[in-house]
């Protein structure tokens, strides 16, 4: 008994989890070899933990050193420097370093990380340049050092990333198992830094995945999560912006607020992706190189860091001070003009650095300026609300963005809210933009996304609903001269078979040969003779489907085997000839698809009981009445997509 289950487990093992390969369906795809990528995602998350500390340290040491003159790796605010104008040029400097490093070292370190780590999936296979995890966090730590207004959010997940990609590259690994190791270091990262584990985990879903699957979920959700347990004793836990407490129901009115809060943070969320991209474009007119344009983008911040200082570096303190309800007018509207001036147009530029912290600066700023005319719900709500509207919707990603303020500020009783805000902005940029801020740099770079997760109809449709039944079978023992007269004037475009069953005198299948076949052997040896059987030319190891697979398997097959068509038999009796299918049947299920997307009808219909003008309202006395004004009128029926033509 142990020994047909071992055996049964290591079968499983090789199968990498193909729930197919043990003839049965179920409702998922993982095996036991998730429980390996599990032990490495925990490996990952512990060295993201560290990763993440070790750059909050540099940029806490860069900013010392560029603004304070002493060997410090305490995060400080640049605003309390006392350079004066030279304060100008200590952007520049910084700029210029980044724009050498980006140029002789590794062009992957320009940008805020997420998009990069995106591409790095998409397009080269889960494999990210060793170099990138070295200079990913030395230029972001210089960049935000030296007054950049980004967050170390972007870098860490793209150097988290890169570690994890690292590490999966050092075993003998698919490109989809990479991609996990990826995304587990990435999620470690971000779960590192903020003490976000749950936030981080839906980041990597909405945006680093691109699917909802046990085998990857299950290693990214336990890198985070051991993430989060390390950073606990390297950096403390609690919540890292704690607010003041809130109502647990904040009424209707509170609700209207925070429908006009989403609205509002979608239309930013909008303008600042917006001016992003703006940015960029500008930048791509000038007739310099691009590696002088974080310089130009520098000197910009030094601009704004004179007129308005707190604007310059990561800015935890002063989304701490909004969302404890202390933002002065002056601090709301210097973030809201001058970060946002300075963090489009230096992003814009290619510099290194992240975009979580300021989209959290920004609309924790636009909450506080929500506070003069919406409802009092008490100190720091509006700037919560919108902080997390402004980043479900510049980021896409809804669920992130509500969990995320929740785990920045531990109070719950802002979950409702949160969920209308939030969804109403993602609602309003989903319909205003064609892509996010990460997306959009993707697509300048000639690749498309897409951000939908619907089920396949492949997955769903079993070959039995799509196989054809009205086909041609050929017997094994009938010579080529008979099956030569046989298929003359059977030339009908539109039902012409390409593949031919074989089938021995007791109606078990023995083989295939194909049309092609047949014509090739015809045009190369001449008419058949009555002694040259059939047999010599079929393939007695044919290829076949069966009834109750779905059709993404069978697309899977012909993409592995290059056939395109398979004889159908029961899985119980594989001799048993059932159909044949092909990749033009396979056409249906999407037609199908079509039909449920674009097909519109009424299901119900209610007829009212009202009297003719011509007659007097009688009231109804029983079942006879009412059968009087007729039955309900039926829905008919959705046509069937027509046979797709092979």
């Amino acid at each position: 008994m142990f020994s047909r289950l071992w055996q049964r487990f290591v079968f499983s093992f090789k199968n990498l989890g193909n729930h197919e390969a043990l003839g049965r369906l179920g409702d998922f795809t993982a095996g036991p070899r998730m429980l390996l990528l599990s032990v490495f995602g925990l490996g990952i998350g512990v060295i993201s933990a560290f990763v993440a500390l070790i750059l909050l340290r540099l940029i806490g040491l860069f900013t010392n050193l560029f603004f304070f003159q002493r060997w410090d790796t305490a995060l400080v605010s640049p605003a309390g420097n006392r350079l004066g104008l030279f304060e100008v040029v200590v952007p520049i400097v910084g700029a210029l370093i980044i724009g050498l490093m980006a140029r002789y070292g590794s062009e992957r370190i320009r940008g805020h990380g997420i998009p990069e780590a995106i591409e790095a999936i998409l397009i080269n296979g889960s494999r990210i340049d060793p170099k990138v995890a070295l200079l990913k966090p030395v230029s972001s730590a210089i960049s935000i050092g030296s007054g950049g207004p980004f967050g170390a959010e972007g870098p860490i997940i793209m150097t988290g990333g890169a570690v994890g990609s690292m590490f999966a590259q050092l075993f003998h690994l698919s490109s989809a198992e990479r991609k996990i190791l990826l995304v587990a270091g990435a999620a470690g990262g971000m779960s590192a830094t903020f003490d976000a584990p749950v936030a981080a985990v839906l980041l990597a879903v909405e945006l680093l995945l691109f699917e909802w699957k046990p085998r990857s979920l299950i290693p990214v959700a336990l890198a985070s999560a051991i993430a989060a347990v390390v950073r606990y004793y390297l950096l403390g836990a609690g919540p890292i912006f704690p607010t003041p407490p809130h109502a647990a129901f904040i009424g209707v009115n509170g609700l209207l607020g925070c429908v006009v809060a989403g609205l509002l943070a979608g239309a930013l969320s909008a303008l600042l992706t917006m001016a992003v991209y703006a940015s960029e474009d500008a930048f791509h007119l000038l007739p310099i190189h691009w590696m002088w344009w974080p310089a130009l983008g520098g000197l910009v911040i030094g601009i704004g860091g004179l007129i308005f200082p707190q604007a310059l570096g990561v800015g935890y303190d002063l989304i701490g001070t909004l969302l404890q309800g202390h933002g002065t007018a002056g601090l709301i509207f210097g973030i809201l003009i001058v970060k946002s001036i300075i963090w489009s147009v230096s992003l814009g530029s290619g510099t290194s650095g992240g975009v979580l912290a300021p989209l959290l600066m920004i609309g924790g700023a636009l909450g506080g300026l929500e506070t003069m005319f919406l409802p009092n719900e008490g100190l720091g709500f509006w700037p919560l609300i919108s902080m997390g509207a402004v980043m479900g919707g510049t980021m896409r990603s809804p669920f992130m963005g509500i969990i995320f303020a929740l785990e920045l500020t531990h109070d719950v009783n802002a979950l409702l809210p949160l969920l209308v805000a939030v969804v109403i902005s993602y609602g309003f940029t989903v319909l205003v933009m064609r892509r996010s801020i990460l997306t959009e740099k993707v697509s300048r770079r000639g690749y498309h996304l897409s951000s939908e997760y619907a089920t396949d109809p492949l997955e769903i449709i079993f070959v039995r609903e799509v196989m054809r039944t009205d086909i041609l079978a050929l017997a094994a023992t009938a010579s080529l001269a008979e099956i030569e007269q046989a298929l003359q004037g059977k030339t009908d475009q539109k039902r012409l078979q390409h593949l031919f069953p074989i089938l021995d005198p007791e109606q078990r299948l023995v083989g295939v040969i194909t049309r092609k076949a047949l014509q090739e052997h015809i045009r190369q040896e001449g008419p058949a003779s009555e002694d040259e059987q059939l047999r010599e030319l079929i393939a007695t190891t044919p290829i076949v489907a069966y009834t109750d697979e779905p059709l993404r398997s069978v697309v899977y097959r012909m993409a592995e085997t290059g056939f395109t068509r398979f004889p159908v038999v029961d899985r119980d009796n594989p001799q048993k000839l059932l159909g044949i299918v092909s990749l033009g049947d396979l056409l249906k299920a999407r037609a199908r698809n079509l039909i449920e997307e674009r097909q519109r009808e009424r299901v119900l219909r209610i007829r009212m009981l009202l009297p003719r003008r011509t007659q007097s309202v009688h009231p109804v006395n029983g079942p006879d009445q009412l059968d009087s004004a007729g039955p309900l009128d039926e829905a008919e029926p959705l046509n069937e997509p027509s046979p797709v033509s092979e």
